[in-house]
């Protein structure tokens, strides 16, 4: 193995080649060229030779990009970043802003010029900014000026960290137009020739919160991202030209990273954001109004959405795709119900990059989410990874073109076990060979399509003064999936109730993200332990009516 990367950084952190899983690239009719650039394949090419240059690719309320625009605007991106910031291949470029046009010319901008783009939510705070700083290291920060207190905070409090910011949509933040990135790149030449990179260096690098509480970085190269698309997209999903996707998944999810923007340039269509984030009632008429084609979000947001879609027409809506969370067939025909649309729905990973078992229009199956997608090859076995017959249930076992590669990580063996990607969910495969979910089998809590670990809240618990020790756990929840609940024993001098409740919850949002919070918050004597003192959340869970 070698990088053509200036900065070796992640290079040198990854995974040996023999804790990495077996990646076949059967069923997809499809070689990666020795060298590439992603974005030179998806932008470049489609204005140099699929004909898509006056096709329109970003739109938001107040403005639209051609697929010839958005070249030029990320060519000139490109040479701030290289010409006056001096970013060179390899290194890590962090951002962090809500989904809009300026922040996904960025990402393409980083990684056309040989980055690797480290895209994070903008609810993280800057304890979590900081963990996610001190694992990629990277070495320029471009960040929406809304969201720039918090990680001005973690940048200050990171050790032996030098950290250049950039700012976005700076418009009325004093102090910072002059760093604006678009601002910058204004008058920059509209040419930049791709850095071509060797097809397995990294692309990007995506965070995501284990039942440890701890980030763990995933690692996915420029040929990963490229033979994703010959996948689900090409397989299940189906996107023409002429479709317009409006969804909520942000950009530094990996799911919304596929579906709101590489999917859909791989396709040549369009993608829309919002000035500001939906509601369900603001989705709904964001559908009508842009006449979309296309929509993708969780469970949740479809339930919520489904009164005010019976109460429109959507004349335009032929696709809905639901991941992220399980979804319930109650959820799936209330949607269809209310729109006449039938749900793809799907599973897939992080560490995956994207979907990897799914099924549309007339393959889809109550009470399953769908069939392996072509590309890969899927498996329930038994805690010894043996394949188990079908109808028993079992873990899930995946491989295919895509696959886990942790960034300087223990826990890559845990993940990767005999060649196999191993998710860590439940499953049973039933004799027509569709996938049926069960539970996830680690302590992941799964709310409203995001990912909460349990410790990590326990963690910002227990950092309040009343808290002695707690529990997290998910609970079944009809709206939510789950949600996140705690068990909380109070120190001497500490009194449970309500305002208390409340107060440890106003807490939690203030140390980590706010969709973390502990929506149930419980009193107990004590926690139930081992005799060696590890938490049984399995009686938790009991406890739980």
């Amino acid at each position: 193995m070698a990088t053509a990367h200036i900065d070796t950084f992640v290079y040198d952190r990854l995974p040996p080649p023999d804790q990495r899983a077996i990646t076949p690239f059967e069923g997809l009719d499809w070689q990666c060229p020795e060298r590439v650039n992603l974005v030179a394949v998806l932008l470049d090419d489609a204005v140099a030779s699929r004909g898509f240059t006056e096709r329109v690719m970003l739109r938001s309320d107040g403005q639209s990009l051609t697929y010839g625009e958005a070249l030029l605007r990320v060519n000139q991106i490109c040479r701030v970043l290289v010409d006056d910031l001096g970013l060179q291949s390899g290194q890590r470029v962090l951002l962090r802003g809500g989904n809009s046009i300026v922040l996904a010319l960025s990402w393409l901008a980083v990684v056309k010029a040989g980055g690797i783009a480290v895209a994070t939510m903008p609810l993280l705070r800057a304890k979590e900014l900081g963990e996610i700083i001190e694992k990629s290291r990277p070495s320029l920060t471009i960040c929406e000026a809304l969201w720039l207190d918090e990680m001005t905070v973690a940048i200050a409090s990171a050790d032996s960290v030098e950290l250049p910011v950039v700012t976005f949509n700076a418009t009325g933040h004093v102090g910072d137009e002059a760093r604006d990135l678009m601002r910058m790149s204004k008058e920059k030449p509209t040419s930049f020739d791709a850095v071509k990179v060797l097809a397995d260096d990294i692309a990007l690098l995506a965070f995501t919160s284990g039942t440890t509480g701890k980030p763990k970085a995933v690692c996915h190269s420029h040929c990963d991202v490229l033979a994703s698309c010959q996948a689900w997209p090409k397989h299940v999903l189906q996107l023409v030209s002429s479709d317009i996707v409006v969804g909520s998944p942000p950009l530094a999810f990996t799911f919304g990273l596929g579906a709101m923007l590489i999917y859909p340039m791989w396709a040549g269509a369009s993608v829309y954001f919002p000035a500001k984030g939906y509601t369900p009632e603001s989705m709904v008429q964001t559908l009508n109004r842009a006449q979309a084609t296309v929509t993708v979000t969780a469970p949740t947001l479809y339930r919520q959405m489904a009164p005010f879609a019976a109460t429109h027409t959507l004349p335009s809506l032929r696709l809905s795709v639901s991941a992220s969370e399980g979804l319930a067939d109650a959820t799936r025909g209330l949607w269809r119900d209310a729109t006449g649309v039938e749900m793809i729905d799907g599973i897939g990973a992080t560490e995956m990059f994207h979907i990897f078992i799914s099924s549309a229009g007339s393959e889809v199956k109550r009470g399953a989410i769908g069939k392996v997608v072509p590309g890969y090859q899927a498996k329930v076995v038994d805690e010894n990874g043996n394949e188990l017959p079908r109808g028993k249930i079992g873990k899930l076992a995946v491989i295919g073109p895509t696959s886990c590669k942790y960034l300087d990580d223990p826990r890559q063996t845990n993940y990767v076990k005999s060649g196999w990607n191993c998710p860590g969910d439940a499953f049973l495969q039933d004799e027509e060979g569709y996938f049926v979910y069960q539970s996830r089998a680690d302590d992941m809590i799964i709310t409203a399509g995001y990912n909460v670990g349990g410790p990590e809240v326990e963690d910002a618990l227990m950092r309040h003064e009343a808290v002695a020790e707690c529990g997290v756990i998910g609970k079944p929840d009809d709206e939510r999936g789950m949600i996140v609940k705690a068990f909380v024993v109070l120190k001497p001098g500490f009194v449970a109730s309500a305002s208390l409740i409340e107060t440890l919850q106003a807490h939690v949002k203030a140390t980590i993200a706010p969709y973390k919070y502990p929506r149930e918050i419980e009193f107990l004597a004590s926690l139930p332990r081992t005799e060696t003192g590890k938490l049984q959340r399995f009686k938790l869970k009991g406890n739980t009516p």
